[in-house]
């Protein structure tokens, strides 16, 4: 990483948006059934037990699923490197997809690889509870302050 990411805090340091990933009160997590932890210095795990209400009419995981919890994994490890003052957008998301997955536990493992000054891009890697990939992705996120990150 160019620039190093902030360091670990206390809970009652935390970003306002960990507070609410450690709250369990993310909407879209509870909608699916996904947790993000162990989040901080730029890295952040989710897991999730996949099922039939996560299914695609072929019977197999749906792909925008794998893409909430990566999204979500990569925007926790990226947000483990704002100041309180700071908040961020995701402006690109990539995935790609190695093998099918129907019910099992899997595991988003992601990581800030390169954080600027306004921009940075992260890597995840989502495993099944084998540890066979899944599938991999990337996004680049856009950091927000002043007006620009008030009520995000």
């Amino acid at each position: 990483m160019s620039d190093s990411p902030a360091p670990a805090k206390s809970a009652a340091e935390l970003h306002p948006l960990l507070k609410a990933a450690a709250a369990g009160t993310v909407p879209i997590a509870a909608l699916i059934g996904f947790e993000v932890r162990d989040i901080a210095g730029g890295r952040a795990v989710g897991t999730l037990q996949t099922g039939p209400q996560h299914a695609n009419p072929m019977g197999t995981l749906h792909g925008g699923v794998l893409c909430d919890l990566a999204d979500a994994a990569m925007g926790m490890a990226f947000v483990s490197t704002l100041t309180h003052e700071q908040s961020f957008t995701t402006v690109n998301l990539s995935i790609q997809f190695f093998r099918p997955a129907w019910t099992t536990r899997l595991t988003a493992e992601a990581l800030v690889v390169q954080r600027g000054k306004t921009t940075g891009y992260v890597e995840c890697i989502v495993k099944d509870e084998n540890g066979k990939l899944v599938a991999k992705a990337a996004s680049t996120c856009i950091i927000l302050s002043g007006e620009r990150a008030a009520g995000r």
